[in-house]
Formats: C-alpha cells, sequence, structure tokens
C-alpha cells in the first residue's frame, strides 16, 4: 500500500509505503538486526511500554538530536519500559554514532535488510528507501496507544507527547 501527501521532505511531497498504523491497533512484529549483527524480533520487548523513534539516518542533524533526546529521557522512563530508534543505517555505522555520541540508554537497530519495521509500520520511504521520522508508543500488551507522523522530515518529534502517553502506560 501506497500513501502520498502525509509527509514532506524539504517541502516536497514523499510517498510511503506500508500499512498505517493507528492509536488501537495491534502493534505488528517485525525483524531488525542489533550492532552486533543479531536479528531482533518487535516481540522481545513484549510486557514492556516501548517507544519507537523512527528517523531516516542517524548521522543527519535532526535524528541525532531526537535520538539524544530520548537517550537523554531514557533513565527518567525507567525500569519496565524501552526506547528503540530504527533507521536504515548500517549496524556499523549505528555502533560507530551510538560511541560517538554517547548514546547507551537507547537500542538502535537497523531495518537496512528486510525493511520489515518500515513495512510493518508504513514509514518506509518510497523514494528513497529511507525510514520518515515517526514515533510509536506500543503498551505492555502489544496495543498501539500513540502515534506522531511528523508532517516535515526535517522538524522534531513531540517528545512531551509520546514521553508522557509512556509515563501515564507505565502508571497503569
Amino acid at each position: 500500500m501506497e500513501r502520498t501527501g502525509l509527509v514532506t521532505m524539504r517541502g516536497n511531497p514523499i510517498t510511503l509505503v506500508g500499512d498505517e498504523i493507528k492509536v488501537g491497533d495491534k502493534a505488528p512484529n517485525f525483524v531488525v538486526v542489533d550492532n552486533g549483527l543479531k536479528p531482533v524480533e518487535f516481540s522481545a520487548f513484549s510486557g514492556a511500554v516501548c517507544i519507537i523513534s523512527s528517523v531516516p539516518s542517524l548521522d543527519t542533524p535532526i535524528c541525532d538530536i531526537s535520538t539524544r533526546r530520548f537517550n537523554q529521557e531514557a533513565a527518567t522512563l525507567g525500569s519496565g519500559a524501552v526506547i528503540l530508534t530504527i533507521s536504515m543505517d548500517l549496524p556499523f555505522a549505528q555502533a560507530r554514532w551510538c560511541g560517538a555520541a554517547g548514546v547507551d540508554a537507547v537500542k538502535t537497530l537497523s531495518d537496512h535488510k528486510d525493511a520489515s519495521f518500515g513495512l510493518a509500520y508504513g514509514v518506509l520511504i518510497k523514494e528513497f528507501r529511507l525510514l520518515t521520522r515517526a514515533i510509536f508508543v506500543v503498551d505492555r500488551s502489544g496495543k498501539v496507544q500513540y502515534v506522531d507522523l511528523v508532517k516535515e522530515i526535517a522538524q522534531e518529534p513531540n517528545y512531551d507527547a509520546a514521553l508522557t502517553a509512556a509515563r501515564e502506560l507505565k502508571a497503569k
């Protein structure tokens, strides 16, 4: 499924591929690769409140800012919550970036192999085979409780709304 008119890159419309995920949907499972080249299924985080941050590339300014911000905020969420940042960057590049940026509380995962996450969550950019900027918050039972599909890729997501949603879910 292709969707247009939802997101722009520098003001130009882009095409998103995959199913649209809405609040109330069951969070689809997906398989990505960690920095050690091991496959990771989303189902491995079952029982935790998950913030999934989808970014085009960690080596770009807004993605850098966003991932660093979530890394700082991770400590305030405590146990029972996890923050995942998913991009098409190769695992080697993600590991290098994390080391240079001091990011250790966010799990960076690569969707480069199969675009499993991008297609399952409808955030794969057809024109560039990158992921658009989006935030999904998933509750302990695997239901999507918050979605922020950032309208312009060059803008930051609404951190406060995503973090508030995650904190409220943890409190339940």
